[in-house]
């Protein structure tokens, strides 16, 4: 079909030119003869006036005419030509620059003989390929660089893997595609993409149209040209690191602590996000008196290096305390101790003896924990298969989060006075306060109205204290019967000495309209209730989804169903599966057995640039948790990540990530630099930003393009990583690179 159809574009365009030579011709002969009138009536004057000047001219005329007519047969034939070899091949348009040099890669090589697999990853310009199996001794015995020779791969290659590359690519593709083409996307707006374009064919295959940045094509006389970038990384940029010297010193968190004190400034945290005007260039020093590689899953539960987290705050707060004790060069915590007497597993059992219809590690599965005081109520969700995310208040001078961190439990830290915190609507199921000390009745209600935006329809928040003033007491309830929450217990335990209060957020809107007083008002429906970036809090009530297609009117599946159930408002279910799918067998393959990590190390990880959450469900059976950040230049799909049973947040890489340094063991990228070319002003800051909250012995695997992932190895390599493999497959490439204890 598509050779009748070439050929009868070639019988077109050869008609065509024939009829435009015919015309031309014509015209051309029309002139000729008007020459040639003209030359005869000056003939007739020259014999009535013999004058020699006019002979002279009619013979000047003719000649001109005459080399006019020829050159006018020379180029008509010229352009038939010319169109005819342009056309007759249409898959491959001539190109002007087909003969322009590329740029050498030297450390990336790869053969010059290409394999069919080849092109189609070249076509497929930001696709992310299975890894060849790598030996693990190999890795083990030194760093590795893995040079494709596409020949034999094509002729050897193992069969089970070409089947996964041919079956599940196109489709991961597509979704890929779809997250880059809407990039710009800050929390539902849409920008343009200029780098691919992909439309679908009649029969659903993915078809893409590359724009190169070195290249321009002309295809049907119509040229597209490509906005030329500069390389995201200069190769010839040489760096000399320095430690950096904030007030934080090896606690230094960029966006948060106050960098220099001025006057009589005495706070080292800035009351709102407040980031630098540029990302901070140089390293975070190492704690002290040393730091130690820390101690693994799952021991750490029971047990930290004290040098890693120490500071003179968290000293005074630990001779105070029956949780946590210090025990030589450790930190140790009784098992099922906790600021709550009884423990904290007897904290859980009464509440859900209070509340039936919770069912911890079932129905519940994703806990907001604010304040984060003793890590236990995570350590004890945790065993119950639920999974407890602790935010940090900025207030919190003793560090808890890090030492939750530094016990391998999800937390994060964050601003919490006027402006959203980084999640979408309706995601946690529960948000618990333990005597979290947050007046919650104060400024109009807004942190409570937070605290109702990103809570669940029919989601439950806990509160828990000791004692409360009638004030507040009364002022709270006010509060929450405005907002129609319905308190279904109250509570006092014996046991732990504390009241306990549940309540339960309305899962309609009908309740709304029956408050004699519209106070709160209801939100404006152009509002967005997931936009949560540098948003200021709302004191409103966003209206609760409704129709079956809304995200919100169902409670999900239990877990662990959960994570591969997908409700009726997402539209392409396909491609969450073929995410799934893809990274399953990446992460299967390639990352378990094919680089050398020693995964029993391995406890804290972050997605930098997470989709649907499917590298975190692939690495669901090991014994990790994984922070899914959505960049805010994205499609947010956020929502779809906790409705999965996963945690994540909103983050823009231009800026710091709000957590300790030496966070996390294992940071993954999968074409975040590529999407963010025209975004930073200071891209090796992200790079910066990686080695800040990267512990010691962490390992960072990086998927991009060769043009980035080169110069980026040369950066790694001056903070002294160890490059444990590099991979090139066409135009994309794979970096895994280890940090060391090295500091300037």
């Amino acid at each position: 079909m598509l050779n009748y159809g070439i050929k009868r574009l070639n019988f077109y365009l050869i008609l065509k030119s024939r009829l435009n030579f015919y015309f031309f011709l014509k015209s051309r002969l029309d002139f000729f003869l008007l020459g040639m009138a003209i030359v005869a009536r000056f003939g007739r004057q020259a014999k009535r006036f013999n004058g020699v000047c006019i002979k002279t001219s009619a013979v000047a005329v003719l000649g001109l005419c005459f080399i006019l007519v020829w050159s006018a047969f020379s180029s008509s034939y010229t352009s038939v030509t010319d169109q005819r070899s342009t056309f007759g091949e249409i898959s491959q348009p001539i190109s002007s620059n087909q003969n322009r040099g590329k740029p050498q890669i030297h450390e990336f090589k790869k053969d010059n003989t290409e394999s069919d697999l080849e092109k189609d990853v070249r076509k497929r310009i930001n696709g992310s390929e299975p890894l060849v199996k790598v030996d693990s001794k190999e890795v083990k015995e030194g760093d590795v660089k893995v040079e494709k020779d596409s020949s034999k791969e094509s002729e050897n290659g193992n069969e089970e893997e070409e089947e996964h590359k041919v079956s599940d690519e196109p489709e991961n593709e597509e979704v890929r595609k779809e997250s880059e083409e809407e990039e710009g996307k800050v929390n539902g707006e849409v920008q343009g993409d200029d780098d691919v374009n992909a439309v679908l064919d009649s029969e659903g295959e993915a078809k893409v149209v590359v724009n190169e940045e070195d290249e321009s094509s002309e295809l049907e006389g119509e040229k597209k040209v490509k906005k030329k970038l500069g390389p995201l990384f200069d190769p010839k940029e040489k760096y000399n690191w320095k430690l950096c010297s904030s007030r934080s010193k090896h606690n230094y968190i960029p966006c948060i602590d106050i960098e220099k004190a001025t006057g009589r400034l005495k706070s080292y945290r800035h009351h709102e996000r407040s980031c630098p005007k540029l990302p901070p260039t140089c390293l975070v020093p190492l704690p002290h008196e040393g730091y130690g590689i820390p101690v693994s899953w799952p021991e750490s539960k029971l047990k930290i290096l004290y040098k890693n987290v120490a500071h003179p705050k968290l000293a005074a707060f630990v001779k105070k305390q029956s949780w946590v004790v210090e025990s030589g060069e450790y930190l140790t915590f009784p098992q099922n101790e906790s600021q709550l007497k009884g423990g904290i597993s007897h904290y859980l059992e009464f509440i859900e003896e209070m509340v039936p219809d919770i069912e911890w590690g079932k129905n519940i599965r994703t806990v907001l924990d604010i304040g984060c005081t003793d890590s236990g109520l995570a350590s004890s969700l945790l065993d119950k298969d639920v999974l407890a995310l602790a935010l940090g208040v900025k207030d919190d001078l003793v560090d808890l989060a890090q030492v939750a961190l530094e016990r391998g439990f999800p937390a994060v830290i964050s601003s919490f006075g006027s402006r959203r915190l980084p999640f979408s609507s309706g995601v946690f199921d529960v948000i618990h306060c333990g005597e979290c000390l947050i007046p919650w009745h104060s400024n109009g209600g807004r942190h409570l109205l937070e605290m109702n935006r990103i809570l669940r329809p029919g989601g439950y928040f806990i509160l828990s204290s000791k004692q409360d003033s009638i004030e507040a007491e009364e002022a709270m309830s006010k509060l929450t019967a405005s907002i129609c929450w319905n308190i279904l217990a109250h509570r006092s335990d014996e046991v732990s000495d504390i009241g306990v209060k549940i309540y339960q957020k309305p899962e309609s809107n009908d309740i709304y309209e029956l408050r004699r007083k519209k106070v709160p008002p209801m939100c404006k429906e152009n509002e967005n209730p997931d936009a949560a970036w540098y948003v200021p809090m709302k004191n409103c009530l966003h209206a609760i989804p409704t129709a079956i297609e809304q995200r919100g009117t169902e409670w999900p599946d239990e877990w662990p169903r959960r994570l591969m159930t997908f409700p009726e408002w997402i539209n392409n279910k396909e491609k969450l599966i073929a995410d799934s799918d893809h990274w399953r067998s990446i992460v299967t393959k390639s990352y378990l057995i094919g680089m050398g990590i020693d995964w029993s190390k391995i406890r804290n990880v972050m997605d930098m640039k997470a989709i649907y959450g499917g590298f975190a469900a692939a690495l669901s059976q090991q014994k990790v948790w994984v922070m899914n950040v959505v960049p805010v230049n994205a499609p947010d799909t956020l929502p779809i990540i906790f409705e999965r049973g996963l945690v994540g947040v909103y983050h823009d890489w231009c800026e710091s990530f709000t957590t300790y340094p030496r966070s996390y063991d294992l940071l993954h990228a999968d074409h975040l630099f590529s999407r963010l070319k025209d975004r930073c002003k200071q891209p090796v800051g992200i790079v910066v930003e990686m080695d800040r909250i990267l512990r010691p012995d962490g390992w960072a695997i990086i998927r991009d393009k060769m043009e980035i992932l080169e110069p980026l190895e040369g950066i790694f390599r001056s903070m002294h990583y160890e490059i444990r493999m590099t991979f090139a497959q066409g135009k994309e490439g794979l970096l895994c690179a280890q940090k060391t204890l090295w500091r300037p």
